[in-house]
């Protein structure tokens, strides 16, 4: 079907988004396709909490973006997990760029305490590793309609809605939400290089 198998998710007793481990993850690049990516903090804890933690993530994902150079077409960073919509990069794979983007968030995020060991086990979760930021896997769906694109961007855009965060869309920084609907520069670059694709009305 050329989709990479993706994760079931839903929201736990508290509020809490769960993703379940898929068997026999695979993966698939080469096609031009988008990539729906998600990945979630260290046994879903809300790591990303803060303000503060958003934001530093943001300044690393620009940075990681300009490296391997691709378009994020969208975004959202929840307290204790991620989503991001992505082409794939001219140089390397989604695969590389989140083992790299996992690894020098999860380094200036953990308290200095905890850097002690830089190993990527200590920062991906082991479960025997207590300092682990993130979880060790990602989960990529491959996106290539309009229809779907658009799909994506809505649902990311109305998680903080949905989790109670917010009462409208705009009201979250840490999302690609007000870059579609006011063309409002934020900490990453949205859409650069796809500014003929335009999905303004229709992503809220």
């Amino acid at each position: 079907m050329g989709l990479n198998t993706f994760c079931k998710g839903g929201y736990d007793a508290a509020g809490t988004m769960s993703f379940v481990m898929p068997i026999g993850l695979h993966r698939t690049y080469g096609a031009h396709h988008l990539h729906f990516i998600t990945w979630s903090c260290y046994r879903r804890l809300p790591f990303l909490n803060s303000a503060r933690c958003r934001d530093r993530f943001l300044s690393i994902l620009e940075q990681v973006r300009k490296r391997y150079r691709f378009v994020l077409v969208g975004y959202v960073v929840m307290p204790e997990h991620v989503h991001l919509l992505v082409t794939e990069p001219e140089i390397g794979t989604p695969s590389k760029v989140m083992q790299v983007l996992k690894q020098r968030t999860a380094r200036s995020l953990l308290p200095k305490r905890q850097r002690r060991n830089p190993r990527q086990r200590d920062l991906f979760g082991q479960e025997s590793q207590p300092r682990a930021f993130w979880q060790a896997r990602f989960y990529d769906l491959n996106v290539w309609t309009t229809k779907k694109r658009v799909e994506k961007l809505r649902y990311m855009h109305r998680n903080p809605v949905k989790r109670g965060l917010v009462e409208l869309p705009e009201q979250w920084a840490w999302s690609s939400y007000r870059f579609y609907r006011f063309d409002e520069a934020g900490p990453v670059r949205v859409n650069a290089g796809w500014t003929e694709i335009s999905f303004r009305d229709r992503v809220a």
